[in-house]
């Protein structure tokens, strides 16, 4: 899953809506000792994709408004809620006319790009007659009522349906997941149909004994306790473990130095836990399960440390959470080898609906197939038109010799002309004094000169 990045401190409060999740350094990066690395102040950081649709458009509005001084300053004093109610996208009205004009040119952009989405799709359904500004209500990022320039509404409307939509999106990521795992069974399955007695007896054992030895790996730590981070601690930071000291290790893994842990330098943090149980070597560990499991172990320590659910830690939640009792001492942690994923109903259920999808698309084969023959066939009848009728003009043109009436050429013209008929300019050339032809046999003499001299 990709995030986007930190921006400058002074837009921090902005991103925690709009972005959500900021960008992640390697946790093996021991700031303590590594010189010359790191967050360089001002530096332009290439953001990730956020998976929203309409992630281009977002970044570009908040580089634009990252140019205003004004917004700047009041992002600085602004909260969560303030973002978050729209009091916030009231101050667009007080930023400088370029940056309007900016992101007045912006807007239009979009605007353009979703009216080409919605034809492109309509071309695709032969559709005609599109109405682009009723399709346009389908998207919530932007004001369609005013498709020229950008308005308060459009900050709102902005910030609004990207905080609902990346909320919903580790949702919408588990659920993807667990398609993902009913197909791989369902199409174990499936193979193990294709097999005889035997080979499928061998494909069994072999799958029970990957399955046994994914699940053999050493001891998972509870996410964000004690005694997982100090393992981070000392195997990845290389610190003395009896040195472990919470305020420390957030300071050095808060890799922007914003006072903050996001979800992208949470994850970082599991990757010791995770290397225990996947190996990209290994074909009994898949990489699809370990990056699923990384987002469950992100999951628990927010809903666990993250007090007002920001998606951000702060130095004061993170401490607090320290001092749990959950901290010192935690269940322990199950790892997804040992859950029910999905149940025998709901594979049936998820085989049924691809059974139907499968049926939909071989009815849609066959209607192209018919559709392709009876093409075929019409073209085949044309062309038996085009060679009869070939046929009937060439016996026309038969007939016409044979009644004494030359064919026409391709202008009308006669291809011939009938005995004792020349036409103008190609009357046969005849002996001098005389307009007859000679008789057989005669042989023409030479024409005296008449520059001769006689005696």
């Amino acid at each position: 899953m990709k995030w986007l990045s930190v921006l400058p401190q002074q837009c921090i409060l902005l991103m925690t809506c709009l972005l959500m999740a900021l960008e992640a350094v390697p946790i093996d990066i021991d700031k303590t000792k590594v010189k010359g690395e790191g967050h360089v102040e001002g530096e332009k950081v290439e953001n990730p994709d956020t998976g929203l649709y309409y992630d281009e458009y977002l970044r570009q509005v908040i580089d634009v408004l990252e140019t205003d001084k004004h917004f700047r300053e009041k992002l600085q004093t602004a909260d969560i809620e303030e973002i978050k109610s729209g009091k916030l996208s009231r101050e667009l009205d007080l930023v400088s006319h370029h940056v309007r004009t900016r992101l007045d040119e912006l807007k239009r952009q979009e605007v353009a790009r979703l009216r080409m989405l919605i034809k492109a799709k309509m071309d695709s359904v032969q559709d005609t007659g599109i109405d682009h500004q009723a399709l346009l209500k389908q998207f919530e990022h932007l004001n369609h009522q005013n498709p020229d320039t950008f308005e308060p509404k459009d900050l709102d409307m902005l910030i609004k349906a990207a905080t609902s939509d990346l909320e919903n999106y580790d949702k919408t990521r588990h659920e993807e997941f667990k398609k993902y795992e009913m197909m791989k069974e369902h199409e174990r399955r499936e193979y193990l149909k294709t097999l005889d007695e035997e080979k499928r007896q061998r494909e069994e054992s072999k799958f029970e004994e990957m399955k046994k030895k994914h699940g053999d790996h050493p001891k998972v730590h509870h996410p964000g306790s004690k005694d997982q981070l100090k393992e981070v601690w000392e195997e990845a930071d290389g610190l003395d473990p009896n040195e472990f000291d919470p305020k420390t290790f957030f300071k050095l893994h808060d890799v922007n130095n914003d006072g903050f842990l996001d979800e992208q330098e949470l994850e970082a943090l599991f990757t010791k836990e995770l290397e225990k149980v996947y190996d990209p070597k290994n074909e009994e560990d898949d990489m699809v399960e370990m990056e699923e499991e990384r987002l469950r172990m992100r999951e628990h320590v927010m809903n666990e440390v993250d007090v007002n659910k920001d998606r951000l830690v702060t130095l004061e939640e993170f401490l607090r959470a320290t001092e749990k009792k959950e901290f010192l001492e935690p269940d322990s942690w199950e790892t997804l080898d040992q859950q029910q994923l999905f149940t025998e109903d709901e594979l049936k259920e998820f085989e049924s609906h691809i059974s139907q999808q499968e049926d939909e698309l071989r009815k849609k084969a066959e209607d192209l197939q018919k559709q392709k023959e009876e093409l075929q066939r019409q073209h085949d009848q044309l062309q038996a038109q085009k060679q009869e009728l070939q046929q009937v003009v060439k016996q026309m043109e038969q007939k016409k010799l044979q009644q004494g009436n030359p064919p026409a050429g391709p202008a009308g013209e006669l291809k011939f002309q009938p005995p004792g008929e020349h036409k103008v300019g190609d009357a046969p050339k005849h002996p001098a004094g005389g307009d007859q032809p000679l008789p057989p046999g005669h042989v023409q003499e030479p024409a005296a000169r008449t520059d001769q001299v006689h005696p």
